[in-house]
């Protein structure tokens, strides 16, 4: 999985996602206005000049957005003061900032674009379109439909500010360090805005269920502690320290801390305890107000496609039959033959021959077998890229603090001056959760073919800023399960069945998350059917699957992302495959697929056309 991405713009969100204004960045408002004319002749100019300007603005509104590209230098550089504005001021400003921006793309001439300007348009149109549709029609949670809580053992700069701090925030000089304070005094005034933004949404009846606030007021309480004591202060202390920069960083941290974060904090908390008493146990977002249509929105936003809930739920069941009878070989194949696939797999899970120590020593080991993992697999792939990324991968620990209800694993990209590298974080909280045989997959998910390798490659392509800062679910995910399929056929688990039943069980565990989500969301299962689905098809453990579908609980529609991309991906290989024969090289698939940018899977069959009509000759 990629994490929420504060630092890529999502679906729906080039005015929000890549960032919330800094107040003093951007106006007060932006009233809409009719888009003048565009000469038709000027079309693609025009739209390079329309996919500059709303790149400038991102950066304008989002200091986090420039912070994590690495571009908060020279003329940016008091970016990296501030942190992303959340009130509910800044919530109307960007409503209004997308519906402007949209007017000023339509007015452009689509049918005299072609080629790469025809996919720039389209894809940013599909953002725009996305984001307006939600706007319009629903007023809670995060912009766009995807994230319906402010707030929640996920959502809120409470869980996220803190490991962005200390992982994107660098620090390399005394300004450095001073930004870090600066945005540490700012860290509780977005607390309050967030928490002003979740109490109009318990106002107007969207409060998370009672399981997610139980989630999450630990963590919440966890992060009151001594001021000395928080990850916030030491994290500049011994970065300073680390670089020779003179000056009590600790102190001012802690009295930062200490006057502005704890106090927000408490406001916080106090909110949550007050709502848990209201909260209900339902699971799915059709329990908020208009929220069986936040769901469907939800899904097109995060499938790219207007598959419906029951045409979703009825792939993943398809798929998930499939993948079990070959699993059920592969399991007999190891002599586990009693009970049904999930129950044969948890079995596996159980076998301690294949845990390593869950010590920090053993985690250690864990983390550099994968890194030698990621190195041999990295030779293999000019056999199948013809372009690869120049950004280097690093495997890290989840922060601990954040273990306890973050995913099992999620890849942040590199900066584009190449300071900071690749990060592939996998979450070690109990070493059990990934024996030996499933590790493999998810380093090719995370790292290489996935995520690592398309990311890079979209940020170093030949692609307006926009796009090479543009994430979509359906597009990325989807790449990096297709890249869990490619590793396969690559033939890394040629001679380690334990491997391939960790590649199969993977992939039932991404066809689960077809029928629970849409279980949960659209057919009104509850959290426990859920837990208890999940288990049954994928023989993922109870705790694991239980932090999964909380996730799921909190972002609906997003979990439905991976297997369709998956499918569209590997159909439009086929497709290329059928029209080419002999001609079809998977490198030059590749490339086009991935220079070309995120982009919704309908573009995306548009460029495999253009690629076609282009090896025909």
């Amino acid at each position: 999985m990629h994490s929420r991405r504060q630092l890529l713009l999502s679906a729906g969100a080039l005015a929000v996602l890549g960032g919330c204004a800094s107040k003093a960045a951007a106006p007060a408002s932006v009233t809409p206005q009719p888009a003048a004319p565009v000469p038709a002749l000027d079309a693609a100019a025009q739209l390079d000049a329309f996919l500059e300007k709303i790149f400038a603005r991102a950066l304008d509104d989002s200091p986090q957005l420039v912070t994590g590209l690495g571009l908060d230098k020279d003329a940016r550089a008091p970016a990296k003061f501030k942190l992303d504005d959340a009130s509910l001021a800044e919530k109307a400003r960007a409503k209004a900032l997308n519906t402007a921006q949209l007017n000023e793309l339509r007015a452009i001439d689509r049918s005299r674009l072609t080629g790469m300007a025809g996919v720039n348009y389209d894809s940013v149109l599909f953002n725009l379109e996305t984001a307006e549709a939600a706007n319009q029609r629903f007023d809670y949670g995060y912009l766009g439909a995807g994230q319906p809580y402010m707030i929640s053992q996920l959502s809120g700069s409470y869980q996220s500010t803190p490991a962005w701090l200390d992982n994107q925030h660098r620090i390399e000089s005394k300004e450095d360090a001073d930004a870090y304070l600066s945005r540490l005094a700012d860290l509780g005034r977005v607390i309050d805005d967030e928490v002003e933004r979740a109490r109009k949404d318990v106002g107007a009846g969207v409060i998370p269920p009672d399981f997610i606030v139980a989630r999450a007021l630990p963590q919440m309480q966890g992060m009151l502690v001594a001021p000395e004591a928080s990850g916030l202060v030491t994290s500049v202390a011994r970065r300073a320290k680390e670089k020779g920069i003179a000056g009590d960083y600790a102190g001012q941290a802690a009295k930062i801390y200490a006057e502005k974060i704890a106090p927000a904090l408490e406001r916080q908390i106090a909110l949550f305890k007050d709502i848990q008493g209201k909260a209900w146990h339902d699971a799915g977002v059709w329990r908020q107000p208009d929220g069986e249509a936040y769901y469907e929105q939800a899904l097109h936003g995060s499938t790219t496609t207007r598959l419906s809930a029951d045409e979703i739920h009825n792939i993943g069941l398809e798929q998930a039959k499939a993948l079990q009878a070959r699993a059920d070989e592969l399991l007999k194949g190891q002599g586990l033959t009693k009970g049904g696939v999930g129950e044969r797999i948890q079995a596996l899970y159980k076998d301690k021959r294949y845990h390593y120590p869950n010590t920090d020593v053993g985690k250690e080991k864990l983390i550099a077998d994968l890194m030698d993992l990621v190195a041999a697999t990295s030779k293999r792939l000019p056999e199948y890229f013809g372009t690869l990324p120049k950004a280097p991968l690093k495997i890290q620990r989840v922060p601990k603090a954040i273990e306890a209800a973050a995913p099992g694993g999620y890849y942040n990209q590199p900066s584009l001056d190449g300071a900071r590298p690749g990060i592939y974080w996998l979450n070690l909280r109990d070493t059990a959760e990934y024996p030996k045989w499933a590790l493999p997959t998810i380093t090719y998910h995370e790292g290489v073919p996935g995520h690592h390798l398309q990311l890079s490659l979209q940020q170093e392509a030949d692609l307006p800023m926009i796009r090479r800062a543009t994430f979509l679910s359906a597009y990325g995910e989807g790449w990096a399960l297709y890249a869990e399929e490619l590793a396969r056929e690559m033939g890394v688990y040629e001679g380690d069945p334990r491997g391939e039943i960790g590649y199969i069980q993977a992939a039932l565990f991404r066809a689960g998350r077809l029928v629970v989500d849409t279980g949960m969301h659209a057919k009104r299962w509850s959290r426990e059917k859920a837990i208890e689905t999940m288990t049954a098809i994928s023989g993922t453990p109870t705790t694991a699957s239980t932090t999964e579908i909380e996730r799921y609980v909190v972002w609906p529609g997003q979990a439905c992302s991976y297997m369709v991309g998956k499918l569209e991906w590997l159909r439009l290989r086929e497709k290329a495959k059928a029209a080419l024969g002999p001609n079809f090289d998977i490198r030059k698939f590749h490339d086009a697929g991935l220079l070309s940018g995120a982009m919704p899977l309908t573009v995306l069959e548009a460029v495999v056309d253009q690629y076609i009509a282009g090896a025909r000759g």
